[in-house]
């Protein structure tokens, strides 16, 4: 298998994280989807990143497809659970988490644009739903070890990739002093190795 990627995609560390907590060897390659005829096209219509290249030559997006493949490949700790319901929460908690990374994609790509083109009201909206986003998310947590279930699983990792990122990319945000939990969480998966050895930056 071929992973095509940016190492600075939070959806692609997302699935970085989960190969290397299910163990499954997989090659790396770089790209760029700048340009509007990037090669990825080939394989992924939608040219993003991740995609994941098969040994039988088929391809597999987004990252939400990506990391339920890979959990049924390998049978190393499960990180999305077999029953329906508990299934569906830490499912919940991924789309929370990628919703609050779309929104802040947006923001960002609205930010970098020159001062005169941006829109103040796209601007407001994108940064109310990461703000709602991460709000959710830390009452969804309270005191728990763990974001779902007192066992590590995908929500986790999902929780993690979406808070290294708006770290990274917006600052200006400063949850952590709002959040005490979420900063002792996202302190806590920052020991592992899987996320030590794909952080940002």
């Amino acid at each position: 298998m071929k992973l095509l990627v940016s190492l600075l995609s939070p959806y692609g560390r997302k699935v970085r994280i989960v190969m290397a907590e299910k163990r499954v060897e997989c090659e790396l390659e770089l790209v760029d989807v700048t340009p509007a005829e990037s090669p990825l096209n080939a394989y992924n219509p939608l040219g993003k990143i991740p995609t994941l290249l098969l040994d039988d030559g088929s391809a597999l997006y987004d990252s939400r497809v990506i990391v339920e493949f890979l959990d049924a490949v390998s049978p190393i700790g499960r990180l999305i659970p077999k029953g329906n319901r508990e299934r569906v929460a830490v499912l919940r908690w991924e789309a929370l988490a990628d919703g609050v990374l779309d929104a802040g994609v947006l923001l960002r790509q609205e930010t970098l644009r020159p001062k005169k083109e941006q829109s103040a009201a796209w601007i407001e909206r994108q940064r109310g739903k990461v703000e709602r986003g991460v709000a959710e998310m830390a009452r969804d947590l309270g005191e728990r070890e763990w974001c779902h279930n007192e066992r590590f699983t995908l929500a986790d990792i999902a929780l993690g990739c979406c808070l290294g990122w708006l770290t990274f990319r917006h600052p200006d945000l400063d949850w952590r002093p709002k959040y005490a939990n979420l900063a002792r969480h996202y302190d806590k998966l920052s020991h592992r190795p899987a996320f030590a050895e794909t952080a940002p930056g």
